[in-house]
């Protein structure tokens, strides 16, 4: 007997970290908003596939039903993460690291400025970290002036806080 061989992630997959901004908040109700426009006309090709006779041979009707059942479930975890959306506010408090917080850091290798989002918006190469990263983590309550270690799989760096916006 063969035992099946499953994606890794496919059906291990957390739920999305909550903590989002206003426009990541704004895009996923668009995208919502674009799926439901989407469903019906998809519901009935498949209702339409149906007529054409045996369900076991006819192609068209299971990929178009693989196709709603998708759907279905991407309506259904965006319409969850909408729901337990919790809106970053941006950091008005310039002393201390948040979330929101433009934070500029100096190193070995020069000066980088990071903002602190969700994990839902993270970007590195356009300047945007997790809030759950290492570097993050280590940033979230410090202040301008403040050195930091953050700890990486073979070396550990550190980095000094030059400002806080």
């Amino acid at each position: 007997m063969r035992v099946p061989i499953r994606k890794p992630d496919k059906y291990l997959k957390g739920r999305p970290d909550p903590k989002m901004t206003e426009a990541k908040y704004r895009v996923l109700s668009a995208d919502l908003e674009r799926m439901k426009r989407v469903r019906p006309p998809l519901a009935a090709e498949v209702k339409r596939l149906a007529l054409m006779g045996d369900f076991s041979e006819n192609a068209a009707y299971q990929i178009a039903k693989g196709r709603l059942r998708g759907l279905n479930q991407a309506m259904l975890d965006v319409a969850d993460q909408l729901a337990r959306a919790e809106i970053i506010e941006p950091n008005k408090n310039k002393t201390v690291a948040g979330l929101g917080s433009f934070v500029t850091i100096k190193s070995a290798g020069g000066k980088k400025t990071f903002q602190i989002l969700g994990s839902t918006e993270t970007n590195p190469s356009a300047g945007i970290i997790s809030s759950s990263s290492p570097l993050g983590t280590a940033l979230l309550g410090r202040r301008t002036g403040e050195t930091i270690a953050v700890k990486l799989t073979n070396k550990t760096v550190e980095y000094k806080i030059i400002s806080i916006e």
